[in-house]
């Protein structure tokens, strides 16, 4: 008998839908992270989410609680032990392009993202799937290595988004999708507009229009909201939300959230190769001044964990700061009098320079000298991420599990520190095949409890997200960016 995990309806997925004609023109910048090899391609390092959401469907997304509900696969079920599982697809759905989606292109997109040629960093969210099939125009089957009870959970990771067939060499430029809006011009660098799509599934959506502008410094972004060049910031800080919530010009949101910003040190270079000088660096921050003092309070604790407090497999981690231990793990490491680190750090994200600032005082007290470098936004993730021994970085919310594998499994294309443990591999190796929800669990709290010994990693809180919008905004889904249904959001 086979075990159904997920079958949802296709009606749960989204309360009203935006059938009135669409008006007005809704505008949104990104940060142009990564510069000139910025794409529409949902599978690159360069793609630009801002738009792909917007234009690209997936077969699984969150609901407003964050649990897997229908887009493209309308049900999910299982075999016994989890290793095959079967999607229902929704009929009628159409490209951009006019073309009919169906199975193969599903096929096509899914083994485009395995395909080791490809190199994509969405890669490491499925590489437990071996076998992508169609069963027939409106179903596949997904055939894993192993048992695996949470796949849809993984399947609503923001990157896997639904292109028609043989689509590959061209989707970078022309963005065909399902979603409930279309490309009509692409300027990475400069303003990208979208149309409404007629067409779509769930609707035709709120806004006739929308535009999304590079803006790569994040004061420039909230001068672009505060005059009116833009209709929504998602990267308000607690500083800023001062200057708006005064006003009747503007509206703001409090999303709770699993993002997280933080601090990376390179585990394979020196000093940062020793476990003792990573933890040392770890134990000198007080998590929560810097919540006081860069969030304004608007952030929850995490001890280097990057699975967010909402998700069931958090582990509960004490981590109050500790100024003689790390000067003791210094002095075991053979730095007595202290450690000089230069940090990276860009405005790209508005946080990014105070939570540097607060880090350099609180670590003073441990003898560990910070010297903060300023950078270029522009080319952040290509030129500083992943290429400096010690930069900021921030990640948005993702289950547990991809979260743990993409960020610091030693084979993830995004493992940003260069971590590398058999012991933590393993443990993820075994959380994703027990079937046993308890079991899982503490194999995913044993895993998150290692990091906390062993990671390159400093993860000082998770991020109560401000989102600013002007007061002519509308139907903004108060939930996190993954989750927005933007096709029913209106201006006025």
């Amino acid at each position: 008998m086979k075990t159904i995990l997920g079958a949802v309806s296709a009606l749960a997925l989204s309360g009203s839908l935006a059938w009135a004609e669409p008006t007005g023109v809704f505008r949104q910048a990104h940060e142009v992270g990564s510069g000139s090899a910025s794409s529409l391609d949902p599978i690159s390092k360069g793609r630009v989410f801002q738009i792909t959401e917007k234009i690209m469907s997936r077969l699984v997304r969150p609901d407003m609680e964050g649990r897997p509900s229908p887009d493209l696969a309308v049900s999910w079920s299982a075999n016994e032990d989890a290793t095959e599982w079967t999607l229902k697809l929704r009929d009628g759905v159409m490209f951009h392009d006019g073309s009919t989606f169906g199975a193969e292109d599903v096929v096509y997109s899914l083994e485009r993202v395995l395909d080791p040629d490809m190199d994509s960093p969405a890669r490491s969210a499925i590489a437990m799937i071996n076998k992508v099939e169609a069963v027939d125009d409106n179903a596949i089957k997904l055939t894993l290595d192993g048992s695996f009870a949470d796949l849809p959970l993984l399947l609503m990771d923001y990157r896997l988004r639904i292109i028609p067939e043989d689509s590959g060499d061209m989707i970078a430029e022309t963005g065909i999708g399902t979603g409930p809006f279309r490309v009509i011009d692409f300027d990475a660098e400069g303003t990208t507009t979208l149309e409404a799509n007629m067409d779509y599934f769930e609707g035709a959506p709120g806004v006739a229009e929308m535009e999304i502008i590079g803006i790569t410094d994040g004061q420039a972004r909230l001068q672009a909201l505060l005059g009116g060049q833009i209709d929504m910031e998602r990267g308000i800080t607690a500083q800023q939300k001062v200057m708006l919530e005064g006003s009747d010009r503007f509206n703001i949101q409090t999303i709770p959230t699993g993002n997280w910003r933080g601090l990376v040190f390179r585990t394979d270079v020196a000093p940062f190769d020793d476990p003792r000088v990573r933890q040392a660096l770890r134990l000198a921050a007080d998590r929560q001044g810097m919540v006081d003092l860069v969030m304004g309070g608007g952030a929850v604790v995490a001890c280097d964990t990057p699975v967010g407090a909402r998700d069931q497999y958090r582990a509960d981690i004490d981590c109050p700061q500790d100024i003689e231990r790390a000067k003791a793990l210094l002095a075991e490491a053979g730095y007595p009098d202290g450690l000089d680190v230069e940090l990276h750090v860009a405005t790209l994200e508005p946080t990014w320079p105070i939570l540097a600032e607060v880090y350099q005082n609180q670590a003073a007290a441990a003898g560990i000298r910070v010297n903060i470098v300023q950078v270029p936004s522009d080319g952040f993730w290509s030129e500083v991420w992943m290429q400096k021994d010690a930069v900021t970085t921030r990640w948005n919310e993702r289950p547990a599990d991809q979260a743990l594998n993409e960020i610091y499994l030693s084979t993830a294309k995004w493992n940003e520190s260069y971590y590398k443990d058999d012991t933590f591999d393993a443990l993820l190796a075994q959380a994703r095949q027990e079937l046993d929800f308890d079991k899982r669990r503490a194999l995913y709290i044993q895993a998150q409890e290692h990091l906390w010994e062993t990671a390159g990693t400093l993860i000082p809180y998770h991020v109560t997200r401000l989102v600013g919008t002007t007061s002519r905004v509308d139907n903004l889904d108060a939930v996190e960016n993954n989750a927005v249904r933007w096709h029913l959001v209106t201006v006025n």
